[in-house]
């Protein structure tokens, strides 16, 4: 019968949730950005044991007058290259200076230099990339062979003339990781934006009023953080592993300033009769280096949208 036909088509027919059924019915709770890039990050467990590591430098570094009660720079001739002990549990330097005290020092101003100069970089780069990216043309190619002929010139040569002239200082060494450290940033900023500034979303930008220097601030450069925030992660290493470098040649900070690099340099002629004062410095530097090239790895893989294993 085409009654009972139809009837049983409404009964074998899935049945709509009752009103009392909807109201227990929630969302699936959304998760944020800034959630899901964290729980991205935890999931990467060596940028994990870098921000851990990282940390406790800092933490060190902070509060190294609260722990050591000696002083990072006043001798003490009558204790000069003591073994490690409980009051100096990495001994001391020719100086008598206590080396864990050094130590801790050394990273406040490894980790300043690191930090500041990258910022200094980075503010340079991402505006330089930002103007090359978007205007192009001549504007474009004016930047980017600046780009390849600072590139090509050897910056030391340029430091070599530039302490020779006038007297080392923590600020020179800082500036100048800073003004020889935006290129790459620049290159990365430059590329991203070549690709954004054909999307659709500026064309409707620009429709509705919006002027170059808004398009740049407001859509462009936030669209490219990620990228931003990798690259000064790792250029804050590669600067910490500079100004290391530059402070053993003798081209760094003042040799009265507490740096690892410094007491690598100091540490040059003992390393037989002494090897705690190279390998202290030493191994600092590579453990800073590594912990802040792990948490650039891992923000690299949190910031992908490509990469989600959470």
């Amino acid at each position: 019968m085409p009654g009972s036909t139809r009837a049983s088509s409404i009964a074998d027919a899935p049945r709509l949730p009752a009103l009392e059924d909807t109201a227990r019915i929630q969302p699936a709770p959304s998760v944020g950005y800034a959630r899901l890039i964290w729980r991205q990050f935890i999931a990467h467990r060596p940028a994990v044991i870098g921000a851990i590591i990282l940390t406790t430098f800092v933490l060190l570094a902070v509060f190294v007058p609260l722990l050591s009660p000696y002083s990072p720079s006043e001798p003490d001739l009558f204790n000069q290259l003591a073994p490690p002990s409980l009051q100096h549990p990495l001994g001391t330097d020719p100086l008598g200076r206590d080396v864990l005290t050094r130590l801790l020092y050394g990273a406040r101003i490894s980790l300043t230099v690191g930090v500041l100069s990258s910022l200094i970089a980075a503010a340079i780069g991402v505006i330089l990339g930002a103007v090359a990216g978007y205007y192009g043309g001549w504007v474009d190619n004016a930047l980017m062979r600046l780009v390849d002929l600072l590139l090509a010139f050897p910056a030391i040569f340029l430091l070599l003339i530039l302490f020779a002239t006038i007297q080392r200082s923590l600020t020179i060494v800082i500036l100048f990781l800073g003004l020889f450290g935006w290129l790459y940033l620049a290159r990365v900023v430059r590329g991203e934006i070549l690709s954004l500034r054909e999307r659709d979303f500026i064309f409707a930008a620009h429709a509705l009023g919006a002027s170059n220097w808004q398009l740049i601030t407001r859509h462009l450069v936030p669209n490219v953080m990620g990228a931003i925030i990798v690259t000064f992660t790792l250029d804050v290493a590669l600067n910490m592993l500079a100004e290391g470098t530059l402070s053993f040649l003798g081209f760094g900070v003042p040799d009265s300033t507490p740096s690892w690099g410094n007491m690598l340099n100091g540490a040059a002629s003992y390393y037989t009769r002494a090897p705690l004062l190279t390998i202290a410095p030493g191994l600092a530097i590579t453990l800073a280096v590594l912990a802040v090239n792990f948490i650039g790895d891992g923000l690299r893989d949190a910031l992908d949208p490509h990469v989600r294993h959470v």
